[in-house]
């Protein structure tokens, strides 16, 4: 069997296992965004809280307006809580720089438009994926730590860092359906979390 071939079986047999993930899944396309920068170097019940005290909030204008102190108390629950609001502020001044239209990007190539979001502060290239994928509707894998992790453990490579696994991994979506690309994300981390919690856990069926 193609390595390709195995790799996607793996994550098919995750999706299969966990099922459907509301991930990123807002109706507001804004929170689904800012959450992509809260939870940076953060757990998830943290960003959470984090987000929804910007109830209310959660509009380009109204971000991009906001008076600093009040945003960074805000969101405060999510830590680095300087950094993070620059950072949504940096992300805000682009979008409406870009005439704050997601529908113009449809124009951009998934890699053009890959490097305009890493040259805005504080996306780096995890998060730059994830806009990718939930928000612009990219085909994408996202190679972060559970990804590398699982993949080292079933024996398909030592992948060092983002960059190394991105090589090997982002051409298997290319093929997919969007909606299936989410849940490998979303199913692989899911994994991940019970790994966490069992480390003994048996993961073989992954290669069956």
């Amino acid at each position: 069997m193609k390595i390709d071939t195995k790799k996607i079986n793996v994550l098919n047999r995750l999706v299969e296992r966990y099922g459907f993930q509301e991930w990123w899944q807002d109706e507001n396309r804004i929170a689904d965004w800012v959450s992509m920068i809260l939870i940076q170097q953060t757990t998830e019940k943290n960003a959470k809280r984090a987000l929804q005290n910007l109830e209310g909030h959660l509009s380009v204008t109204q971000l991009h307006n906001m008076d600093m102190e009040l945003l960074q108390e805000l969101i405060r629950p999510a830590g680095f809580f300087k950094q993070k609001s620059l950072y949504i502020k940096e992300l805000m001044h682009w979008f409406i720089g870009h005439g704050a239209n997601i529908d113009k990007f449809q124009s951009y190539s998934t890699p053009d438009l890959r490097k305009e979001l890493l040259s805005i502060k504080g996306v780096g290239q995890e998060t730059a994926d994830a806009m990718l994928l939930y928000i612009f509707e990219r085909n994408v894998f996202i190679c972060d730590q559970y990804a590398i992790r699982l993949f080292t453990r079933l024996g398909f490579g030592t992948y060092k860092n983002y960059t190394e696994m991105r090589k090997e991994f982002d051409h298997l979506v290319e093929n997919v359906p969007h909606d299936l690309c989410k849940e490998w994300h979303a199913a692989v981390d899911v994994h991940g979390k019970h790994f966490n919690a069992n480390k003994t856990m048996d993961e073989t069926w992954l290669l069956q």
